[in-house]
């Protein structure tokens, strides 16, 4: 969502048209909540939450944030702020403050899952890449194409990050993972991940190779405003 010269109005709503309502109703669905536990938690009228959903007109900043912190997730991230520009460019936050997270928030943040980038060896060095994936009792699982890249770590440490930021708030949090990464071939868990913990690979193709990696060591940093 782009801003006109001179139009501060522009950083601090959503305007018509945006998709603003969709990612609402999404991350809504993501966290099993109903539209009226929704507005409850962001103490708006389910009424409002609708027009939202349906609608996308102007919202305020302070029903963004309310919003936002109702779906556990940014400002940012409702907006779709950083699908086309390098995250982190925004200001310095107010008086910030980076803090360990302690392992119980970092696994409770991995929970809902997403994407995250898996870091491992291969013969050319280190390499990273994205993929969607779960956290499925104390295990992180995706699944990958069987000739891939991502299958070849498969047998190997691996470091598994992820991390969000808020543009608005110029605050964020990032968690680190290391384990093993280990195949997942007997059938029956296969389909029990399919039905229950499926991540839906966004690469879209043949992608039938489940991987897991038990969390070993984690760690987690936030940086927020002291404010």
């Amino acid at each position: 969502m782009g801003t006109e010269p001179g139009d501060e109005a522009g950083s601090r709503r959503a305007r018509p048209g945006s998709d603003l309502g969709r990612r609402v109703a999404r991350r809504r669905e993501e966290l099993g909540l109903t539209r009226e536990d929704a507005a409850a938690r962001a103490r708006l009228d389910p009424g409002y939450l609708k027009y939202v959903e349906s609608q996308a007109g102007v919202v305020s900043m302070e029903a963004l944030t309310a919003m936002a912190d109702a779906l556990e997730t940014s400002v940012s991230d409702l907006l779709g702020a950083g699908t086309e520009r390098p995250a982190g460019r925004g200001p310095l936050a107010r008086s910030p403050v980076l803090e360990e997270l302690p392992s119980a928030e970092c696994r409770e943040k991995l929970a809902s899952g997403g994407v995250g980038r898996l870091v491992f060896s291969t013969p050319e060095g280190p390499e990273a890449l994205p993929v969607n994936f779960r956290l499925v009792g104390d295990a992180i699982v995706f699944r990958t194409a069987a000739d891939g890249a991502l299958a070849g770590a498969v047998g190997s440490d691996v470091a598994f990050e992820v991390d969000r930021i808020d543009e608005a708030r110029s605050e964020g949090w990032s968690i680190l993972a290391r384990g093993v990464a280990e195949p997942v071939t007997e059938p029956e868990e296969q389909q029990h991940l399919r039905e229950t913990a499926d991540p839906h690979p966004w690469a879209g193709g043949e992608r039938d190779a489940w991987v897991r990696i038990p969390l070993g060591d984690i760690s987690g940093r936030r940086i927020r405003s002291g404010l």
